[in-house]
């Protein structure tokens, strides 16, 4: 039987794009993303382009979540399966879901390529699939896509809101798992649904990948990631931090629990550089969520937490935009953002609510010390922000997160 695409609400156009060029390629395409970003559905979407211009592809469909796969433990059984349903001397697209949880994929997908055949296209939860030996086994055969949670476009788009405070203060505390469309907006009920999505990165992508036997102290951990969003961190303050919570746990350990975390796309890593000379600074990170709603779920949504989610928001905005972005360090300054991409180089300073002259000179101050011609935004809540000092633009957050690409 030919494989039915569920119905889908389609997602940022430039995730397609980018992916399209490669459509009937002889590279896997990899698509990332945490769990539950909407990486499923981006299949279905390809699948529907596929279907729109062949009507007849053979599309085969694993996904490693669905109890039917369950019998697919290792490259052997996915290989057999595969060979069930292929039709011999033609194309087939092939698409497997999660493929992280089959031992040995790799070695069925180096196979499968070298048929020059099939077209593939694979989905993971966690950074690993494109490390180490794994990365240099299928070197030069695949392209990645990393997926994100909902911009605040796509957040409109999916819940049918108009762009206003009410629907950003909503994004800025739910966040933007697409699943959300299924719910009532209310903290209450989508917190529950939240907190699984939790407990599953958690436990299956870093505790049981990772054999990490003191769960309690990594929670601990993750609180204090998310009480800390913004702020410039190290393993050391970690580990000192904890320890006077009389939890003992070495710098070391501190760094290898924060890489799990940023493979399994639970939290973004933001390094500091110099802005002249562009040194990476070796000591000291920012760390930011890839989603907003799981860092509220966890310690709660607060006022006095708006300047740390309003810079969560923009880096993230940032990072669905295809750029890279570090934390500058310019002598004693600090600028919240360099974000680069191709030729491209963008500063921005984040603040809530600029209502002195010493936080305006702070903000405005600390990019203006910049000399070169790149653009420069300080983006705020205050609803005059607009206009610009001396080429510095002032900005609105919504007005970023809308036009800002």
């Amino acid at each position: 039987m030919s494989f039915v695409i569920p119905k889908y609400v389609a997602r940022n156009s430039n995730y397609l794009l980018k992916l399209s060029p490669f459509i009937d390629k002889n590279v896997i395409k990899v698509v990332l993303g945490q769990r539950r970003v909407g990486k499923s559905f981006f299949l279905f979407e390809i699948m529907a382009l596929i279907r729109s211009n062949n009507a007849n592809a053979n599309i085969i469909y694993i996904n490693m979540e669905l109890m039917e796969f369950d019998s697919i433990k290792n490259y052997q059984d996915l290989s057999q399966y595969l060979d069930s349903k292929i039709i011999k001397n033609e194309k087939s697209y092939i698409f497997i879901d999660e493929i992280q949880d089959i031992a040995g994929f790799e070695k069925s997908l180096r196979s499968l390529q070298a048929e020059g055949i099939h077209d593939l296209y694979v989905t993971g939860s966690n950074a690993f699939l494109l490390s180490g030996e794994l990365s240099t086994y299928l070197s030069g055969r695949y392209i990645d896509i990393h997926l994100h949670t909902l911009s605040y476009t796509e957040f409109l788009k999916f819940h049918q809101l108009d762009d206003s405070n009410t629907s950003f203060l909503l994004y800025l505390e739910l966040g933007g798992l697409p699943f959300l469309v299924n719910l009532p907006l209310k903290s209450e009920i989508v917190f529950e649904y939240i907190k699984s999505i939790y407990s599953a990165i958690l436990f299956k992508d870093v505790v049981a990948r990772h054999e990490i036997r003191n769960v309690s102290l990594l929670e601990n951990m993750v609180k204090l990631l998310a009480d800390s969003t913004g702020s410039v961190i190290s393993a050391k303050s970690i580990s000192d931090f904890l320890k006077s919570q009389r939890m003992e746990i070495s710098p070391s350990v501190i760094l290898n629990y924060l890489g799990y975390l940023e493979q399994a796309f639970f939290v973004n890593k933001a390094s500091r550089v110099e802005i002249v000379g562009r040194k990476q600074l070796e000591i000291g990170q920012k760390y930011y969520f890839e989603d907003l709603g799981l860092r509220n779920s966890l310690i709660g949504f607060k006022q006095t937490d708006m300047g740390k989610m309003l810079e969560n928001i923009v880096y993230l905005h940032l990072k669905i935009c295809g750029y890279t972005v570090f934390v500058g360090k310019l002598a004693t300054k600090e600028i919240d953002f360099v974000a680069e991409k191709s030729a491209e180089k963008v500063y921005v300073q984040v603040a809530y609510q600029i209502t002195n002259d010493s936080t305006k000179e702070r903000e405005f101050g600390n990019l203006l010390a910049i000399k070169d011609n790149y653009p420069k935004y300080v983006v705020s809540f205050d609803e005059a922000a607009s206009g610009n000092i001396n080429g510095v633009k002032h900005v609105h957050v919504r007005n970023f997160l809308v036009n800002f690409s």
